[in-house]
Order: structure tokens, then sequence, then C-alpha cells
């Protein structure tokens, strides 16, 4: 037989576009539509409802970027189209629209219709532009269409390029001009019949394009699809679309093969809560969504969909009750399924140990006290990389499941497994799945099918999948055409099997179908989006500052709650718990977002700082009475200055300072920093040349380099501005070596070497401090920064050959190798640390601690000629300090930046923790009567109090947080100092932790632990 394939296939994509599309819609009929513009920030539908309208014609343009149009629709259905009177195999809709563009849907206009009444019937979008028109909904009780659409007029801010600068990123730059024309506004009769024809086709159409060619199966459906084409009329496509649909039964028929992929298809909506628009539009983005898969489950009974983030039902419910409450309802039936059980889908990298621990805590304990359900699983499909700290927390948490997508982004490496056990830093594991669609976003196409068959990497193992289908990003969710393909690929030869299902339902598969599946140990970093460690250091300041802050008022209004009877603010902190949270997500955080949202950001961390620095102050002032005695109060949990951890005593003497002392140099002037424990010289240029633990004699700076050297690179990334460093930025490189000026002043807390720089448009002072009795150099620079697609970094050339650095994560730290052996390595050329990096030999280390930096490089060094094999060899650690892309936010990091950095010699990773905290934690001094007794004592240095504060359920007992930090065994006296009646060991959400035996090990009034390394454990102390 001749091969038509190529002339078959011209044949049918012709009739689809020209015909059989068209045919969907037998007849249309515009509407009354009547128009107000709000002119600002949106506004209730109360408020809406009320405006004034003008008539709208359609073609007109509407909506400047970012604003919003109420566009009010009116008009009869016409006779025969409805009631008894309609034709045999239609419906009738609401046809919209709003000028939708080539963007995807949620990147351009998005609209919600509403009833008279303040209902949400659905959203329209660009590729789901329908509202079913019910009796008692969309039909007034005449049957006329009577509805309000609120159309959001939300820019396409890439524009088709993510390196560009854009205007579109804020209100203020996007300009008052209109940006769509309003192109249909009208009553449509459906032809069911020939929709279901055309989701036929679309399914045996997309089968034939994976198939082999030379493969039965492909000729088989190809020879059916030109019978289709032969059956159906052009010029009466309503007339035999029947025909059409017989004519492909039995292709539709033929069942998958027996060892064919099985696919569970969960519905899905990525809502990305901030990102290419603010905050304020993702409440909207989230009614949208939400309110079409309730339209979508009110047509198919066995729709389900997978919705995290309490956050965004949190809004939901704010703004929306009355369709939260149909949300609830669809919770109940187990159709709208929670998942992930954090607050948001947040990064994982950058927040610290006890945030990433409260994103848990808050995001279950809504799901628990709003919905009665409680997520099994952590679902984070978008994050920038995966922290190793995360299966511990997961499980204390009580999940036990973990899916993610985003590694697929990598580079350099593929992910060898797409289920499997993913081990942590302490050993826990959670089970894993890795959906290999590679998409969060399907559409359940038969090539998106075929590829997660083709790249699962469990076969002969095991042959079960996960695929989150839906529009997603800017939301969207499922449509009835996705379901459609669902049904049709059922059971479908050529096809994997595909079942409409929900997450629970396929670990439940996935862990009886794979009993010993591989592991994965440590962190899943992203080869990827590298940039987003140091993008937009001001968002980045404000987490960490805004982490401490909430560490001290917890603590200090604890301890005024039990020691001085003071009422805890638990709902204030809630709210601002809530507030950092919600600026943790994977978009917010990581510097990714448009310029509306960071400013955004940085004023909330403003305001939160302002109540929690109240809230501290009013706490303190109950625990040190009236007086005018200089006390000394420490939040860290380690003792300094003679200062207990977590307590405050009166000071007898002012701190003191090290000296600094001017000596002539080989290049001319310099200065030594010195102490009991430390001598550090500085050079003519403010470079460090030498810096000498005194106890053990050792040099920390490599012979002939110069440490606190700060340099400059291009950093012009290949596709995504904010988000990539690339490698070959190290190939361009300037030294910032020259000082405008260098001098001797007075520092906070005695003399400083005072430098300044100036390059470019830019400037940076910076002040070299070391402390009386202290072996950390501290840094601080401050930089007025205007360079453009700049990296600046800030290098620290080591006399230490180490064959791993050791960086903080999260309750504890991991060690990644400073070599470059396998392409594993050479991707991992920019890592996050929080608090601290530690590079070190047997018996000899320096640490570098920060107040706000995360990224950072480490590598081996040698400072002699390439050709040299016995040049000096040390280890280069550096802090990535600003950055300037101009995509999305063409002014991110522009102007000025305090950063803090301590270069501490001849430490060990207890050293490195201790500064990292009391960099974090600053010793404050505040007038009082009296010191404070502590609420907890513990009597290992290795196990680290995180947070103590009240519980989360109001009954006043006392939660302590602690750690294993050295990544040992340790053995931990923990001593409350308040009257207590029990203490039990709990999971994150304080309930008794299965496995635990109740009540902890007791000695007197002590509690006796025994910790395995980097074990996070939780006390509930019942007063």
């Amino acid at each position: 037989m001749h091969d038509t394939t190529t002339r078959t296939t011209m044949r049918l994509e012709r009739f689809v576009k020209d015909w059989l599309e068209p045919a969907v819609l037998r007849e249309t009929r515009p509407l009354d539509v009547e128009a107000w513009t709000v002119g600002g920030e949106p506004v209730p539908f109360a408020d809406a409802v009320a405006a004034s309208y003008a008539p709208f014609a359609l073609g007109s343009p509407w909506g400047r970027p970012w604003d919003t149009t109420w566009f009010h629709v009116t008009g009869d259905v016409p006779a025969g189209w409805s009631g008894d009177a309609a034709p045999a195999g239609t419906r009738v809709e609401l046809v919209v629209d709003l000028g939708f563009t080539g963007a995807g849907p949620g990147f351009q206009a998005e609209g919600t219709a509403w009833t008279p009444d303040g209902r949400i019937v659905k959203a329209v979008e660009p590729r789901n532009q329908h509202v079913p028109l019910v009796a008692g909904q969309a039909l007034d009780a005449d049957g006329r269409v009577d509805l309000y659409v609120e159309a959001a007029a939300n820019p396409d801010v890439p524009g088709g390029a993510w390196t560009r600068p854009t205007p579109m990123g804020a209100w203020e730059t996007s300009g008052p001009d209109p940006i769509y024309v309003l192109r249909t506004m009208h009553v449509a009769l459906v032809d069911e019949t020939v929709w279901e024809l055309l989701q036929d086709v679309r399914a045996l159409h997309g089968l034939v394009r994976v198939l082999p060619g030379t493969a039965p199966r492909a000729a088989e459906v190809l020879r059916a699809l030109e019978d289709m084409l032969d059956a159906v009329d052009p010029d009466d496509v309503a007339g035999t679309a029947a025909a059409g649909r017989a004519a492909l039964a039995p292709a539709l028929a033929a069942p998958a093969a027996a060892s064919a992929h099985r696919v569970h298809a969960v519905g899905h909506a990525h809502i990305d809560s901030a990102w290419l628009w603010p905050t304020r539009e993702t409440v909207r983005k989230c009614a949208r969504t939400f309110s079409n898969v309730l339209s979508l489950m009110d047509e198919d009974p066995d729709v389900r969909f997978a919705c995290s983030s309490a956050q965004q039902y949190s809004w939901v419910q704010e703004h929306y009750p009355e369709l939260f409450e149909r949300i609830r309802e669809r919770v109940r039936e187990g159709r709208f399924v929670p998942v992930g059980g954090m607050w948001v889908e947040s990064d994982t990298n950058m927040p610290g140990g006890e945030a990433l621990a409260r994103q848990l805590v808050a995001g279950k304990r809504y799901f628990i006290e709003e919905l009665g359900v409680e997520p099994k699983e952590v679902w984070l499909p978008d994050s920038f990389g995966y922290t190793a700290a995360l299966p511990q927390l997961a499980r204390l948490a009580g999940s036990d499941n973990f899916l993610t997508q985003k590694i697929s982004w990598n580079d350099t490496n593929t992910m060898p497994h797409h289920t499997f056990w993913w081990e942590g830093i302490d050993g826990s594991r959670v089970f894993t799945h890795f959906p290999p669609v590679d998409t969060y976003n399907s559409d359940l196409s038969a090539e998106e099918l075929a590829r997660a068959e083709r790249q699962y990497a469990e076969k002969g193992r095991a042959n079960t999948s996960l695929v989150p289908f839906g529009f997603g990003d800017g939301g969207g969710g499922p449509t009835r055409e996705m379901v459609a393909a669902a049904r049709r690929t059922r059971d479908l030869e050529g096809s994997p099997r595909v079942e409409l299902s929900d997450s629970q339902s396929f670990f439940d598969a996935a862990r009886a179908e794979y009993a010993s599946p591989a592991t994965w140990t440590g962190e899943m970093y992203l080869e990827y989006h590298r940039g987003t460690y140091t993008s937009q250091a001001r968002t980045k300041r404000g987490n960490r500052r805004s982490e401490h802050l909430l560490r001290e008022a917890e603590l200090w209004a604890a301890t005024a709650a039990v020691r001085a009877g003071a009422e805890y603010p638990a709902e204030r902190l809630q709210r601002l718990w809530r507030t950092v949270l919600l600026q943790q997500f994977h978009d917010i955080l990581p510097g990714s977002s448009i310029a509306w949202v960071h400013r955004e950001a940085e004023r909330n961390y403003a305001e939160v700082a302002r109540e929690l620095e109240e809230i501290v102050d009013d706490a303190l002032r109950a625990l040190v009475g009236q007086g005018d005695r200089p006390v000394a109060v420490n939040a860290g949990p380690f003792a300094r200055d003679g200062v207990a951890g977590l307590g405050a005593t009166v000071l007898e003497a002012p701190r003191g300072a090290g000296t600094v002392t001017p000596v002539p140099g080989p290049d001319g002037d310099g200065w030594v920093l010195e102490n009991d424990l430390v001598r550090v010289v500085v050079d003519p240029n403010g470079h460090v040349v030498s810096a000498v633990d005194r106890r053990s004699g050792r040099e920390a700076i490599l012979p002939g380099a110069r440490a606190n050297l700060l340099q400059l690179h291009r950093d012009v990334p290949n596709e995504w501005e904010a988000w990539d460093i690339d490698e070959h930025y190290r190939r361009s490189t300037t030294d910032l070596v020259g000082a405008a000026k260098i001098e001797v002043a007075d520092g906070a807390s005695g003399p400083v070497v005072r430098v300044l720089r100036e390059f470019g448009s830019s400037r940076v002072e910076q002040d070299l401090a070391l402390p009386a009795d202290g072996r950390g150099l501290r840094i601080t620079t401050r930089v007025d920064w205007h360079e453009r697609q700049k990296l600046l970094k800030l290098a620290f050339p080591l006399d230490v050959r180490a064959e791993r650095a050791t960086s903080e994560i999260q309750f504890g730290h991991v060690h990644r190798p400073t070599h470059v052996n396998t392409s594993w390595d050479h991707a991992r050329f920019e890592t996050v640390a929080h608090r601290w990096v530690h590079v070190g030999e047997p018996g000899f280390g320096v640490a570098v601690a920060n107040d706000s930096t995360y990224g950072h490089d480490i590598t081996r060094t040698r400072t002699a000629d390439a050709t040299d094999a016995q040049g000096a060899r040390g280890t280069t650690v550096r802090l990535s300090l600003l950055r300037a892309p101009k995509f999305p936010d063409p002014d991110a990091d522009q102007g000025e930046h305090e950063l803090t950095c301590e270069l501490v010699v001849g430490a060990g990773i207890d050293d490195a923790v201790r500064h990292g905290y009391a960099l974090n934690l600053p010793e404050r001094v505040v007038p009082g009567a009296h010191g404070v007794e502590p609420l907890v004592r513990v009597d290992d240095d290795a196990v680290v109090v995180e947070a103590v504060k009240l519980a989360e359920d109001g009954s006043g007992d006392v939660v302590v947080r602690l750690y294993e930090s050295r990544g040992g065994r340790a053995r931990a006296r923990v001593t409350p100092a308040f009257a207590h009646a029990s203490v039990e060991v709990t999971d994150l959400l304080e309930r008794p932790l299965a496995g635990a035996d109740g009540a902890a090990a007791r000695d007197g009034d002590a509690v006796l632990l025994e910790l395995t390394p980097f074990q996070v454990v939780t006390l509930r102390v019942r007063r």
C-alpha cells in the first residue's frame, strides 16, 4: 500500500483548523456590554456592583497594565437554544475573549465571572474561555444572561524574553495605555458531539505523532483518522460528526498493552504565590483557578484536584468566603485535596531551620483546623533545589512522602531515579517521586504521556508514575479538554494507561509496587538557577533578620509569660510568622520576582521588624525590671561575655575591643589588629595579608595572597537573568585592589580600620574590627551599588588544604568536595550556606560567618605559576555579595547595602556554629534592675537550642526545640528552670511523638537526651 502519511496528516490538520474547531460552536449571539474601570487596586464585588457602568463596544481597548475593568454582560438566550426546545446534544455557554494573546494562561489578561448576587461562577482565560449558563446561577429568573466579568489587565511581563529589562514589573513604570481589546462577549450554542469528535481526533492524532512510523498501531490509527475525514462532511459537520466518531471508535477501543506504563493523572494548578505578579494578584488567581476546578467538578464526578499552600486557601477564606465554603465541601468529599502541608511552596535552601519547620507547622495546622485533613506528603514541584535537612523535618511533621519536579531542569547531570528513598543528614528517609513527565503543568497530551513512559528510570522494578495536569505557574488548572484526554487514554493501545487519581493513591500504589527503591543521600542540588542564592539582597537580608527577630521575640515573650506572668502575644506572632513564611516562597526569597514583589517584601520586612522589636522591648521590660543598670541580653544558645545563653545579666564593666596598631611594611604602612587569640595584618590597601592563630601559631592566609579581596565579575547569564549564574563568569574578573582612602576610625565598639574603594559607578566602605577576646575578624561592608550585570564577591584565600568545605544548612551542615573530579562536582560551582562555612585540615580550620549572605563558592587554590606543581596550595572561600540582573526587576539590588562577615581563625565546627549564632543574634544592652535566668539550660554545647516558645494550642506549655549541631552523638541534660509537671518528646506539631515513649527520661528536674547526629528534638514542658 502506498504511504499517505504526510498527505493524510496535512489533510487532517487543515480539517481540524478550518472545519472541526469552528463547528464546535453552532451559533453565537453578541450580548450587551457595559464597563467600569477601577483605576487602581482591585475592589470587592460589592464595590464593583454598586459602580456606574457605561456602554462598551466589542473591539474597544481596555485595561492599562495591572488595572481592572468590570464588564456587566446582559442579554437574552435565543429562543430554541434552551429548555425543551434546545437541539439535542447541545449546551449553552457564555464565550469570552478579553483580547487574549499567544502568551500562556496566567501570563496575560484573566477574568472572573460573577453572578449579580456575588457568587463566583468560574474564570475566563486564554484556553478556558467558556462560562456555563445555568439557570439560577448565570441566568436570571427570566432565563436572561446577567453576569459581571472582573477583567484583570495583567501584562505579559517577559514579552517572549527572559533577559530584557521590562517596565511592566511595577504599576508606576508600566504606562497608562490600554493593552487589550475586548473581542468576544457572546452567548453560544455548543455542539457536544462535534466537541467530543474533536477530543477523539486530538487523542489519536497525538498518538500517531509519538508512535514509530513503522508501527502497525500507527498505521491503524492513521487509517481510522482517514476514514473519519471521509465520513465527516465539511458542509455539514454537525450532521455527520456522529459518523466520524463511529469511524474512530474501534481505534479508541483497542486496549493498552499489559506492560504499558501506568499514570496517575492528578489535577493540579501550580500558582506561584508571587512572581511576575504581586501577591494581591495571586489572591485573585487562586479564586479564578479554584472556581474553574469547582465548575469542572460539577461537570465530572471523577475529577480530583491536588492543591498545596495553606496561604492560598487562607486568602480565599478571607476574601471569597462563599467560594471557600464550596471548596470545604469538596475537601470533605475527597475531591479537592490539600497536599504538601506547607504554608507556601517555599524555597528550601535559604529559610532557616526553625522557619522551614514552621512552614510545615503552619501549613499542617491550618489544614487540620480549617479543613479537617492532614496531608502526608511534602509537595514542592518547582523549588530551586532541596536541602538535605528536609527529610527529617518532613518526618517530624508527620509526612512520609515527597514530590518534586524541578530537578529535571539540571543543566549538566540527569537524576538517576524517579521513585526512590531520599535520605537526609540525620538518616531520616522519605519516599520520593520525581515525575518522569518532566512538567508539573501537563495537558495529558500523547507527547507528554509518551515522555513519562520513555524516561521512567525504574523500568523492570516498577512501572507507575504521577503526572500533575493543569495550566500552572500563573494558575488556571485542569480543563475539560484535559479530562477528555485522560478518558481516552484510560486503556488505549500505544499509550500509557491513565487513571484520574490523587497524590495519596499514587504513593500507596508506588509503595506497594516498589518495595526496595534506591536511596539518594544528601541534598538534591539544582544545577541551574544558582544566582537565586544572591539576587535581591535586601529581600534576603530581611528574611535573615526576621527569622532571628522572631526567635528573640518568642524567647523573651515566653520567658516573660513564665517569669513575670506577662501575656504571650500568640496571635500577633502567628501573623508575623505567616508574613515571613509567605515571603520565603520560591520566587520571592530567591529574588526572581518583579520589582513590585520585592519592594513590597522590603516594606513588609520593615514592618515585621518594627513589631517584633516592640514585642522584644515589652518582654524585656517585664523581665529586667525598672532601673538604669546596663543589662546585657543574650538570645543566642551559647554563653558569651559572661552572659548565659537565652538569659541576661547586669554588666559590671564596659566591653573592650582589640587594639589597632600602625606598622611599617615592605610596600608602605599597614595596620595590625590583635588580641590574645589572633593577630591580623592589614596592608596599605585594606587587604588582610596575615591572620595568625596565636594558640597554634598557624597562619590562616595563603602566602602571597590577599584576603578581604573584593572581586567584580561580568555576570551575563545565557537564559534567566535573576535566576542564573553561569560558570563562565569566572573568566571575567576584576580584582578591586586599590583603596581611595584608608584610616583608623572609631567604630561602634572600638577602633576599626576603615577602607574606601571606588569603582565604576559604585563605592564600598569597609570596617575591619577585632574584639578584645574573640578570634573573629569582623568585616562590615557598606556598598552603594550601581553596576549592571555584575557580580560582586568577597574572597578569602586560606592556607588550608581542605578536601571538602562544610556549609551550615538547617539544623546541621553538609560537606561538599572542593575538587571537580566529576561532572556533579563541576556543576556545583555556586553553593548555598546559612550563617557560616568552614574549611579545615586535621587540627586547624578557618570559618567565615555572615549575617545575610547565602551564595558561596569554595575552591582549591594555587598561588604559584601554573607550571609549578609545588606552588602554595590552599582553599579560597568567596561570598557572593551582590548581583545586578536586569530581568524581571531592572533595578535589582541598586542602591545601598550593609553586609557583615567574620573571618574566624583557628576554628572548628563548634566555633563556626557559635560565631554564626553570635553574628546573627547580637547582644542587646538595655536599662534594667536585674538579670534574667534562662528558662532552659543544656549542659552539652553540641546540643543547640533553636527555639523557646509557648505551645501553639494556647495551653501555656513551654516548647523547646533543639538539635545536635556537630554531626556526632551527644548526651545532654536539659533542665527547665521553672515549675513544671512533665516533659514529653513531640513532633513538630507538638503532638506526642510515636516511638518516643511519651515522657522523656528524667533525672530530677532534668531531662536526659541521647541524640544522634543532627537529630532534631522538640520537648513540650507542661506547666
